[in-house]
């Protein structure tokens, strides 16, 4: 998996790529938490490029959620498609998640 981020008033952008998985997984927690020990409280995670996540995966973007969630943090989530979606929809993570069509959506839903 390959993260792709960048910084936009004051919000994180995290592009995934690939695989997020039990092998690629505990890469995302490190940076995740290291973006928040740094003071970082808003993001917007984008799937598009994200060509599959398995449960491994399921529970890193949870995990990630409920400690920005507690620390007052907010995320969003957009270009959720094909298995990534599915998967999302099956488990349940849609009612729990914010999901945006673009990222020029949720970004203006972070003002």
């Amino acid at each position: 998996m390959e993260l792709d981020t960048k910084k936009e008033n004051n919000v994180r952008i995290v592009r995934l790529k690939g695989r997020m998985d039990a092998v690629t997984a505990p890469e995302f927690d490190r940076q995740f938490n290291a973006w928040m020990s740094e003071g970082e409280n808003a993001f917007i995670i984008n799937f598009s490029a994200l060509d599959y996540i398995s449960s491994a995966g399921l529970r890193s973007i949870l995990s990630a959620s409920k400690q920005l969630k507690a620390n007052g943090g907010k995320s969003l989530f957009t270009g959720l498609t094909g298995p990534v979606k599915e998967v999302f929809e099956l488990s349940g993570f849609y009612a729990i998640f914010e999901m945006c069509d673009s990222e020029e959506a949720a970004m203006t839903l972070m003002k």
